[in-house]
C-alpha cells in the first residue's frame, strides 16, 4: 500500500460521522474469539435498561472491542508490515464497524451515568449537610431549631 492511501484510510476510520450508515459486522473475531457482535448489540439494546449481570458482560465487551480497534489500526499504520490497499480497506470497514458497535453499546448507559451522578450529589450534599450540624453543634433530634445552647425554652 502506498503512503498516501495509508493515509487516506486512517482519514476515513478518524472522519467525524464515519459510522452513519455503515452496519455493525455480522460476525466479528475480537481478541481470537469469534463474537456474533450484530446479535450481541441488538440483543443488549432490544432492553430498556442493561440489567446489572450484565453490565459487567458489557463493560468487558466494550474494552475488548477498544482494544480490537486499536490493532487493526496499527495493522494500516504500520509502514513495516505490507498489506495491500485492499486488505486495509477491509481492516478500515471492520474498525467503522467496530465503532458503530461501540456507538450502541456507548449509548446504554448514558440514562445510568447520569442517575449514578445525580445519586453520588445528592449522597454529597446529605454528607456535607450532617458534617455541618455537626460542627455547629445542632442535633438531628432537636427540635428547637434556631435555640442556643444553655438556653431554656
Amino acid at each position: 500500500m502506498r503512503e498516501f492511501e495509508r493515509k487516506q484510510l486512517l482519514e476515513r476510520i478518524e472522519r467525524e460521522g464515519a459510522t452513519i450508515g455503515a452496519n455493525i459486522p455480522e460476525r466479528i473475531t475480537v481478541q481470537g474469539e469469534d463474537i456474533d457482535l450484530q446479535e450481541f448489540v441488538f440483543e443488549i439494546r432490544r432492553r430498556e435498561t442493561v440489567p446489572a449481570g450484565e453490565r459487567e458482560r458489557v463493560e468487558r465487551a466494550k474494552k475488548n472491542l477498544r482494544r480490537e480497534r486499536l490493532q487493526r489500526k496499527q495493522q494500516i499504520e504500520d509502514e513495516e508490515t505490507p498489506i495491500s490497499f485492499e486488505e486495509g480497506e477491509e481492516l478500515a470497514k471492520s474498525i467503522i464497524g467496530i465503532d458503530r458497535a461501540l456507538n450502541a453499546l456507548e449509548q446504554l448507559g448514558g440514562a445510568d451515568i447520569e442517575s449514578e451522578a445525580q445519586a453520588k450529589e445528592a449522597a454529597d450534599r446529605k454528607r456535607w449537610m450532617k458534617f455541618l450540624q455537626k460542627a455547629l453543634g445542632h442535633n438531628d433530634d432537636d427540635s428547637g431549631v434556631g435555640v442556643g445552647r444553655g438556653r431554656s425554652r
